[in-house]
């Protein structure tokens, strides 16, 4: 063998592993985000009513959910995962009735 054909094959096994290793995939940001935040479903499963910071108020036109957990540390904790959860930005994240 020569040596362009060791140089081409080491070169193409170097970017085979690096696609294999270090590609990003679409759903690299989805697999981040821990079971207990992926959804508002799974929220509501353990917080009925959502998780919001002291001082929160439901943004809404009808009854203001007002029995939601409230815990500066679980809501910022919630955002860092998934910002999706407080749709509104009211600082209540999967508010429900």
């Amino acid at each position: 063998m020569n040596v362009h054909s060791n140089h081409a094959r080491a070169m193409l096994a170097s970017a085979a592993i690096v696609f294999v290793l270090g590609a990003p995939s679409a759903g690299a940001a989805n697999a981040r985000i821990p079971a207990r935040w992926k959804n508002c479903t799974v929220v509501n499963n353990r917080y009925p009513h959502g998780i919001g910071r002291v001082g929160a108020r439901d943004k809404t036109s009808g009854d203001p959910v007002t029995t939601f957990r409230r815990s500066n540390l679980l809501y910022r904790t919630a955002m860092r995962y998934n910002r999706g959860l407080d749709r509104d930005k009211d600082g209540i994240a999967c508010e429900k009735l």
